[in-house]
């Protein structure tokens, strides 16, 4: 029996990257689904708050059980359906490949990401440079040496695992918003002669279908913007 899926998600806010996650999945799993786009420019709507008291995206409607959070969302398709994306469980062999996908994901997170961020919202030049700098040095150190493997993906695949479904949003802003002229170019001129790990990794997922099938770059870069001069003025 078809299981009855509904996504509520929005494409165009740049700052949801979650949502994103969930369009990814549901992708690359091949799963039909129900799409309900949230407005929200406005208040949430007392039928959405019904779904998620947070109003926030994504949230995933599983044949009337819904789940909220991106996170959570991926890794309950991921489990739902076992895939390329995640080796089910059962065997140390497959509990360390999970937790090898968990702990890139938690690294580049919590190591090299907050860096990037902290440099596309700067308030002074001086900061976003130190904060591209530093950017750089954490992928060097703590992301590069994960990525050794990668053919294209995580871990030596070939085809999208959950570290991408998790990163790829990620990835996609990363190397588009400062060659757009968000942020300094120096959170991305130097990668492939220092990351070049990542660097050949990252190129390849956002030139992955499933990844960009939503990816509006120019409505993406022309909000961030916005954004970043609204935060300074």
């Amino acid at each position: 029996m078809t299981a009855s899926i509904k996504l509520y998600t929005n494409h165009g806010c740049p700052y949801l990257l979650g949502a994103h996650r969930a369009h990814i999945a549901l992708a690359e799993l091949k799963l039909p689904f129900q799409e309900e786009i949230i407005d929200l420019s406005v208040p949430r709507t007392a039928e959405y708050l019904a779904v998620n008291p947070r109003g926030l995206v994504p949230s995933l409607s599983y044949n009337g059980n819904v789940i909220t959070e991106s996170a959570i969302v991926v890794q309950f398709l991921a489990d739902a359906y076992p895939s390329h994306l995640l080796p089910s469980g059962g065997t140390p062999e497959r509990a360390l490949a999970r937790a090898r996908i968990s702990f890139f994901v938690d690294t580049f997170f919590s190591k090299a990401h907050p860096h990037y961020h902290k440099a596309i919202f700067a308030k002074s030049g001086d900061e976003a440079e130190e904060a591209a700098a530093e950017f750089v040095k954490q992928l060097e150190k703590e992301v590069e040496p994960l990525l050794g493997d990668a053919a294209p993906y995580f871990a030596g695949s070939e085809t999208l695992t959950l570290a991408e479904v998790l990163t790829g949003s990620f990835i996609l802003r990363v190397l588009a918003l400062p060659k757009n002229g968000v942020g300094p170019e120096n959170l991305i001129k130097d990668l492939p002669a220092k990351t070049p790990n990542f660097y050949k990794w990252a190129t390849a997922v956002v030139e992955h279908p499933s990844v960009n099938n939503i990816w509006d770059e120019q409505k993406v870069v022309a909000r961030t913007k916005a954004r970043v001069a609204k935060l300074n003025t």
